[in-house]
């Protein structure tokens, strides 16, 4: 037994000895990543580098000359890569909100009542809800591209070791320059912006101005395009518009002034403008325009030899005129019928 372990001792020994002598690879050296990195915290690039090449050389010269520019590049390349992700993201959920806006569905109910108000088709809202979205959408994606981009460059130049404050500073100057030079080009662009999103008028509708009255046929963020009745096209940019009256919104109201002789019986004379008020609102197409019974005020005024009698009707939006054209020939035909005789009022 003692001369089998003191024969088998010796040669263990040496081939021990001979494996940890004999490394693999002829580079690699003993030692530890905080000694080869000369930190007692290496960088991760630094870590994987010593574990690949075991070789203390080589993983000194990448501390020394490379780790710290392959280290900016990687965090440079991987923040705009965020940020391109973040911003692809961004945009297709605005895109995705806006298109269905724009493609917003209606209730079969919704449907047929927007057929009899808003002048037989629902094709003038989907323009305008199209038109709106497709706008807040583009404003939309430019702000959070501006955020997002800027944050991602601002972080960039933080990682390069540039000091932010005085381009920070410089930025606010050069705004405030803009802001001054620009300042009627910014705030048509706000008061587009707010009258978008407050959806105070739209495509189809009729709107007075003050200086213009006529139907909107295109709103952007700085102006609206407007055409009256002559045919004559309006600019308005959004900043010049103090007040404005839509005509088209929800409903409208006919209202007539009718004068006749100071003689005639203004019962009589009521009861025949109801009459005939009501004869048209149970009559197709007005049936669908009236959208309530029609109402005799009574004596609006004493205007000389006249009296002047106000009926009204509720109507649907944008057809007021329509409609009070056709009242006024259905009352002439009543009164010649009737006899009355219609008075011109003093003035």
């Amino acid at each position: 037994m003692s001369f089998v372990a003191s024969i088998s001792t010796p040669l263990a020994a040496p081939l021990a000895v001979s494996t940890a002598a004999k490394p693999f690879l002829p580079w690699v050296e003993q030692g530890t990543p905080e000694s080869a990195c000369k930190s007692q915290d290496p960088t991760v690039a630094c870590r994987l580098v010593w574990n690949i090449s075991k070789n203390t050389g080589f993983t000194r010269f990448y501390a020394t000359w490379l780790d710290t520019p392959l280290s900016t590049l990687f965090w440079i390349i991987i923040t705009f890569v965020v940020a391109l992700i973040v911003k692809n993201i961004a945009h297709r959920m605005i895109s995705k909100v806006t298109l269905r806006m724009a493609e917003g569905t209606m209730s079969e109910r919704v449907r047929e009542r927007s057929r009899t108000v808003f002048e037989g088709s629902p094709a003038l809202l989907n323009k305008r809800r199209a038109q709106r979205a497709q706008t807040l959408g583009s404003v939309l994606r430019s702000i959070a591209s501006v955020l997002i981009m800027g944050t991602a460059a601002f972080s960039i130049l933080g990682s390069l070791g540039l000091n932010l404050a005085p381009i920070l500073a410089s930025a606010s100057v050069i705004g405030v320059a803009v802001g001054f030079g620009a300042q009627n080009i910014v705030k048509d662009l706000l008061a587009g912006l707010f009258m978008l999103l407050e959806d105070q008028y739209g495509v189809g509708d009729i709107i007075d101005v003050g200086s213009a009255k006529g139907t909107v046929e295109a709103v952007t963020l700085r102006v609206t395009r407007m055409r009256d009745m002559n045919g004559i096209v309006w600019y308005v940019p959004n900043g010049e518009i103090k007040k404005v009256g839509n005509e088209s919104q929800n409903w409208g109201r006919a209202v007539l002034d009718i004068p006749v002789d100071i003689h005639e019986d203004t019962e009589k004379v009521k009861e025949i403008l109801q009459t005939t008020a009501d004869e048209m609102a149970s009559d197709a197409p007005w049936n669908d325009l009236i959208l309530e019974e029609p109402s005799v005020w009574g004596v609006q005024a004493l205007a000389g030899d006249a009296i002047v009698i106000r009926v009204v009707l509720k109507t649907a939006p944008g057809r007021q005129g329509d409609i009070a054209r056709e009242l006024r020939e259905r009352v002439k035909r009543a009164f010649d019928e009737a006899g009355v005789t219609v008075a011109t009022p003093a003035p």
